[in-house]
């Protein structure tokens, strides 16, 4: 397969996977201020920290009211993380590669993209964006079903899994990283009604609360943060994501799983490895954040890791 084809469809599934998420956490902190009967800067300004694009934020809207982070994080084209731009983008990597993806996948991302596009006026009432999101969210689980109805299990499938899965993982951290850090108010709302409802927002935004109850029926921050993590069979937990990923990644090039023969497949089985045999209680007692934080800044890596080996221009005859 052709680099720019592997990659087109790598960022193809990546830009969909982060227009969804972000459509998800937001319809998610809308339901939660009504369920906190409050509004403030405090609840909207995680959102941007998310995604990590708080400093563009910052010096484009300044306030982080509601109208300002919704339209940066959904409208704003010159955000490149906003749920326009990655349909754009979405759409410009799928548009490149017909050829390598079937007919029907095309039709629901181009479907998608028009829909979106044609929002002249972002909707600011709530009902509107309520129905905006749920739209986002129903376009990408079409395409994503569209996608393993009508798609070889080849080396371009394993590309496109590799770039969803790898950005599932890293939206589920970051969602667990702003909770810990910036959503709860003091430390006496600890164990508090406040305390569980935000925690439920957490799950939510991560399409979790059902089955995190059918394991756990109390809202129990530890096991939330286990389920999220460490869990091996929920599709959005971090270490399901990178199992994925790894499957993946050892299917493109042939390598038994367990070794290694290129830094992709260096850094993903070791962050594999560490996950594996984590303990929710050590990562407590380390710090929540610095894990999460560990595990962003190796995740980077694998990306810098699988661009240099199947993406980056080499001269011929040259290795990893």
């Amino acid at each position: 397969m052709l680099s720019r084809v592997a990659e087109a469809l790598f960022w193809m599934s990546r830009y969909i996977e982060r227009a969804e998420s972000v459509a998800r956490f937001i319809d998610v902190n809308i339901n939660l201020v009504l369920d906190l009967a409050q509004e403030s800067a405090a609840q909207w300004e995680p959102l941007v920290n998310t995604t990590g694009d708080h400093l563009a934020f910052k010096e484009q809207y300044g306030t982080a009211s509601r109208e300002n982070v919704i339209r940066f994080l959904a409208f704003d084209r010159e955000n490149p993380n906003s749920i326009v731009s990655c349909l754009c983008a979405a759409r410009e990597n799928a548009r490149c590669i017909r050829e390598a993806i079937s007919s029907d996948m095309w039709e629901q991302l181009n479907t998608l993209y028009l829909q979106v596009n044609q929002q002249v006026q972002p909707p600011m009432a709530l009902g509107e964006l309520e129905g905006f999101f749920a739209e986002i969210k129903r376009g990408a689980h079409m395409f994503r079903g569209v996608t393993d109805a009508t798609m070889s299990r080849n080396e371009g499938w394993h590309f496109y899994r590799m770039g969803q899965m790898l950005e599932r993982a890293d939206k589920t951290a970051r969602i667990l990283d702003v909770k810990y850090f910036m959503l709860l108010p003091s430390v006496t709302d600890i164990g508090s009604p406040v305390d569980d409802i935000q925690w439920s927002a957490v799950l939510r935004s991560c399409s979790g609360l059902q089955m995190y109850r059918k394991c756990w029926r109390r809202i129990l921050p530890e096991r939330i943060v286990e389920f999220l993590a460490l869990d091996r069979e929920f599709p959005r937990a971090m270490h399901y994501c990178v199992i994925k990923a790894d499957e993946s990644l050892h299917a493109i090039s042939g390598t038994p799983v367990g070794t290694f023969h290129n830094p992709a497949e260096q850094r993903l089985g070791q962050l594999r490895a560490e996950l594996s045999y984590a303990n929710v209680q050590d990562i407590m007692l380390e710090g929540l954040h610095e894990f999460l934080d560990s595990f962003e800044s190796k995740l980077n890596r694998v990306g810098e890791g699988i661009f240099k080996t199947f993406f980056a221009l080499r001269p011929v005859g040259e290795t990893v």
